[in-house]
Parts: C-alpha cells; sequence; structure tokens
C-alpha cells in the first residue's frame, strides 16, 4: 500500500478496505424490472395495431429470482403462439442481461385481439 500525506505533510495510514460482504448490497426496485419487461415484450412482440395499448408487466422478485406477467394485445389474425413465446424469450434475456436475475417465470396473458381495420390492413 502507499502511505498517505495529509496537508502538514504528516504520513498517516490510508483508510482500511471493507471487506465485500460488509459493503452493502444493490437493491432493484420491483417496478424497475416491469418496466425492463414491458420494454422487452414491445420489443418482440412484432407490429400491433395503432389502437393496442403497449404492452406493460407486473413483477414478483424474491431475492435474484423475478416471476413476470406480461399483458399485451395483438392483431388478429397472427401466430399467437409464436408470438407469446417470442415475448418469453425476449423478457427472459432482457430481464437477465440488464437487472442480473433470473427469471424462474414469464406468463404472457393476451388481453385483447384487434381484427384488421375496415382498409383490409392492419396499421403499424
Amino acid at each position: 500500500m502507499t502511505a498517505v500525506t495529509d496537508a502538514t505533510g504528516a504520513v498517516r495510514e490510508p483508510p482500511a478496505r471493507v471487506p465485500p460482504a460488509e459493503r452493502g448490497a444493490t437493491r432493484i426496485a420491483d417496478r424497475v424490472v416491469a418496466k425492463v419487461a414491458a420494454q422487452a415484450a414491445r420489443e418482440a412482440a412484432g407490429p400491433t395495431p395503432a389502437d393496442a395499448d403497449a404492452p406493460h408487466a407486473t413483477v414478483t422478485v424474491h431475492r435474484d429470482t423475478a416471476r413476470i406477467r406480461v399483458h399485451l394485445e395483438l392483431g388478429y389474425p397472427c401466430d399467437i403462439g409464436a408470438r407469446c413465446a417470442a415475448v418469453r424469450r425476449q423478457v427472459t434475456e432482457r430481464v437477465g442481461a440488464l437487472v442480473n436475475m433470473k427469471v424462474s417465470e414469464v406468463a404472457v396473458r393476451v388481453e385483447r385481439l384487434h381484427p384488421p381495420t375496415a382498409t383490409g390492413g392492419r396499421t403499424r
């Protein structure tokens, strides 16, 4: 270790290092994890109708493990199963990477299916 001098030039001992276990812990709020999950669901859900609500998520965190429930709306017709699987994969990956939590469950709930618009095509 290097000696430390004060303003008068006197040598004093550097502060003792605190062991990692005694430094504390980082706690990430459930609502932060929910926002990350909702954004990941938006990324994975694919094109949605203009009048659809944005996906949102609710989260339960126990220690370093999250259980996530995602609510979304989809355009119809579409492959609902494939879209839900893509959302589950993306949410698991993004929460793991950005928040460093294991995801034990991602439940996807399709709240509403939007039929095509009167012009025959979906928007957005």
